[in-house]
């Protein structure tokens, strides 16, 4: 006699995965990387404690999803503004646009970048995620300016995002139209 073929069900939750990402970035948001545990990530997700152990290998996998999850949206924005542009000229207005955004959302992401700087440089297996976010800033910079401008720019970029994290209009939209046109001269 053939033994009987399990019939492999699909997951109840198919979205389940993708929540626990997003409630791990929500929950980093709010009480940072070092406070951040399976328990509080599974009440924000609304999924019982097991479901993070069957989806992820332990805190830090999850943790280095959220991340992930964070770069792809700011970097896809970023990249998305870019694309639109038609020519260098619109390409900087993009980023000074980008730039002088000031938002809930916005302040956020600082936050969570923050806490990906810091707990990346402890972890080698996630440096990853800042070079890969990088190279993708760089890549959609480099749709409408030279690799040196880009560089340049991105590191501009970079900075002036901390500095008005840190106080906001630190560095006025006027200013940051006035660095850029100088980068891209």
């Amino acid at each position: 006699m053939e033994p009987a073929k399990r019939r492999r069900r699909p997951p109840n939750d198919p979205n389940r995965r993708g929540r626990i990402i997003e409630a791990a970035l929500e929950t980093i948001a709010k009480v940072g990387v070092a406070d951040t545990s399976h328990r509080r990530i599974a009440e924000a997700a609304g999924v019982p404690l097991g479901s993070l152990t069957y989806y992820f290998g332990g805190l830090d996998d999850i943790i280095g999803e959220a991340f992930r999850l964070l770069s792809r949206q700011v970097s896809g924005r970023f990249t998305e503004a870019l694309c639109i542009a038609e020519d260098r000229q619109q390409a900087a207005v993009a980023i000074v646009s980008f730039l002088s955004e000031s938002s809930e959302q916005k302040r956020i992401e600082m936050i969570l970048s923050f806490e990906l700087y810091a707990y990346s440089s402890r972890r080698p297996a996630l440096k990853p995620i800042m070079l890969d976010w990088m190279a993708a800033s760089r890549r959609a910079l480099e749709m409408h300016f030279s690799t040196s401008q880009a560089k340049a720019l991105d590191a501009m970029i970079e900075g002036i995002t901390i500095h008005n994290a840190t106080s906001p209009n630190l560095i006025t939209p006027a200013e940051i139209e006035e660095l850029v046109s100088k980068l891209i001269a």
